[in-house]
C-alpha cells in the first residue's frame, strides 16, 4: 500500500525546490533520466504529478541508458514505462566495454563510466529536444558530495540543484535536492518500483563515500536535526566568515564607524532547523516552507 502521507511530503519537498530555484519554466521539455533505482523512479512519479496540478504546462519524457552490462535486464524499464503510457526511450551504448578496456585491474570504473553516460545523455537531450536533463540526486547525495570534496578534494562544494552542462548547451536540474533519502528509499518499498541493482558492472565500491554515508547515518541517529542543519547551511553561505579571497574581498576591509551586515554573527548562536524547516528556537516555519506549500494548494 502507497504511503501518501510520505507521498505528500516528498510531492511538496519536490515543488518548493523547484520553485526556488525556477527549476522548470511553462514550456520546457523535461527530460528524465531513469536508471532502474529507488531515486529515479521516485523523481519521475513526482514530476509526472506535479505535471497534472502545477499552474504552468510542461512535458516530461524518460530516457534509460542501457550501458550492456552483463546480467542487465533490459525488458524492466521498458515494460514499466510502457504500462505508464509515457514518452520513453532506451538508448543502447555499450559504454561496458569500453570502461573495462581502459580501465586498469582492481581499480574503480565510476569516474570514465560517469563521464561516458553524461556525454550521451547530453547528445540525447539534444537529439530529443530537452530543455532540461532532470537527475535523482537527493539532499543526501549533496551533502555526501559536500563533506568528500572537503574531506578527501581540499574544496568547499557540493552538487548544485541547478547548473550548466560542461558542453553548455544544456541546464542540468536535480528535483529531489530537499528530499531525505531515506524518505524515498521508504516510498519507493511502498511503491514496489521493479528496482534494478546498481552492481551489475562488478566495480569496487566507493570506499570513501560509503564511509561519507555511514558517518551521516550515524549522526542522524544521535542527533536527529543535524542532517536537516547541515542542509539548510548549504542555502546560507556567508562568504564574509570563510577564507576565500575570490568570494570576499578580504584585501580592502576597513571601518566604516557604522554598523556591518553580518559583522560578528559568526561568534551567535546558530538557529536551529528541522527536517520539516522548522525554527526549533521559535516553533515557526519558514518562509521556503510556506512557499513550497501554497504551491501545492494552488494547484
Amino acid at each position: 500500500m502507497v504511503n501518501t502521507k510520505l507521498q505528500n511530503k516528498l510531492r511538496k519537498l519536490t515543488a518548493q525546490a523547484i520553485t526556488q530555484y525556477a527549476m522548470i519554466a511553462d514550456g520546457d521539455r523535461v527530460m528524465v533520466c531513469l536508471s532502474g533505482g529507488k531515486d529515479s523512479y521516485t523523481m519521475l512519479d513526482n514530476l509526472l504529478y506535479l505535471q497534472k496540478v502545477a499552474p504552468i504546462s510542461f512535458e516530461v519524457f524518460a530516457v534509460n541508458l542501457d550501458q550492456k552490462q552483463p546480467g542487465f535486464p533490459a525488458h524492466i524499464l521498458p515494460e514499466y514505462l510502457t504500462q505508464l503510457g509515457i514518452e520513453h526511450y532506451i538508448v543502447n551504448e555499450d559504454t561496458y566495454s569500453i570502461v573495462k578496456e581502459k580501465t586498469p585491474e582492481g581499480k574503480t570504473t565510476c569516474a570514465l563510466c560517469s563521464r561516458l553516460r553524461r556525454a550521451i545523455l547530453y547528445k540525447t537531450a539534444k537529439q530529443f529536444k530537452a530543455t532540461k536533463i532532470a537527475l535523482g540526486h537527493h539532499r543526501d547525495d549533496m551533502l555526501e558530495t559536500l563533506l568528500l570534496n572537503m574531506f578527501h578534494g581540499g574544496q568547499l562544494k557540493s552538487m548544485p540543484p541547478k547548473l550548466v552542462s560542461d558542453n553548455g548547451e544544456h541546464i542540468v536540474i536535480r528535483p529531489l535536492a530537499f528530499c531525505a533519502e531515506a524518505d524515498i528509499a521508504q516510498y519507493s518499498l511502498s511503491k514496489g518500483y521493479p528496482i534494478i541493482p546498481c552492481n551489475l558492472c562488478g566495480s569496487q565500491e566507493n570506499l570513501q563515500r560509503k564511509q561519507i554515508k555511514m558517518m551521516l547515518q550515524d549522526w542522524h541517529v544521535q542527533f536527529p536535526t543535524r542532517i536537516a542543519s547541515m542542509a539548510k547551511s548549504l542555502q546560507q553561505v556567508v562568504p564574509s566568515h570563510l577564507a576565500d579571497n575570490h568570494l570576499y574581498n578580504f584585501t580592502d576591509i576597513t571601518t566604516t564607524g557604522e554598523p556591518v551586515k553580518d559583522g560578528d554573527i559568526g561568534f551567535d548562536e546558530p538557529q536551529l532547523v528541522n527536517s520539516a524547516n522548522i525554527d526549533v528556537s521559535t516553533g515557526t516555519q519558514t518562509k521556503q516552507a510556506q512557499t513550497s506549500i501554497e504551491f501545492l494548494e494552488i494547484t
